[in-house]
């Protein structure tokens, strides 16, 4: 079995990320700011959680010590510059400093979960980071894989008012609609994040064609 380390494993898809890989019964730690999430199941007892501030690696650089590969699932939709939570910061320069203290740790896989769009009403700022982001770890001595999939929905999503995450799951599950969108269609949480996790623990798949996130999601 395999150690996995989720940065961001107490969000949105971070937390789907972590309870894939416990139930195949693989080593999870997860570094975020709030630690661990307030949910009551067994998979949340058996990962490790660590809270600390991602800008300071010194804080939680231990816990890479023998990872095999990184999920980042950090991200914003929204800005508040006066708490250091910009597009720049929050949704680029923490996945390449990530990226680099992966690399330096020996790591041998790093998914990055980017994004296929910029949300309606949003900075263009968003979509820049993400890219600049994608382009920086490229190159990196380490697997990086990026997904980038479209809005993303399901229970607990905590950046859309109710009403708009149903009518993801509409736009989802009309096909012809859902066709026509192409990368940038609405996913469920779950494909999501199986598809990180698969990504990050299965050399095979990442040789996957990894625009199609709901393929390797399996």
């Amino acid at each position: 079995m395999a150690t996995l380390l989720v940065v961001g494993g107490s969000g949105f898809i971070g937390r789907d990320v972590c309870r894939f890989a416990v139930r195949d019964g693989h080593e999870v730690r997860s570094v975020s700011r709030s630690g661990r999430p307030d949910v009551d199941a067994e998979w949340a007892d058996a990962v490790s959680w660590t809270s600390a501030d991602l800008f300071r690696p010194n804080a939680w650089r231990d816990r890479l010590d023998g990872v095999d590969a990184v999920v980042h699932a950090v991200g914003t939709l929204t800005e508040s510059p006066s708490d250091g939570v910009t597009f720049e910061r929050v949704n680029g320069d923490a996945a390449v400093l990530t990226a680099l203290e992966a690399e330096r740790a020996g790591v041998d896989a790093f998914v990055f979960l980017s994004a296929a769009a910029k949300p309606p009403g949003v900075r263009s700022a968003y979509l820049t980071a993400k890219r600049r982001a994608e382009s920086s770890i490229a190159d990196l001595d380490l697997d990086a894989v990026t997904l980038r999939p479209g809005p993303v929905y399901g229970e607990g999503q905590p950046h859309l008012p109710g009403v708009a995450d149903r009518v993801l799951r509409f736009l989802a599950s009309a096909r012809p609609i859902a066709s026509r969108l192409g990368e940038a269609r609405p996913l469920a949480v779950g494909t999501v994040a199986r598809a990180s996790y698969r990504a990050a623990l299965d050399p095979d798949e990442r040789l996957l064609d990894v625009s199609d996130i709901r393929e390797l999601a399996g």
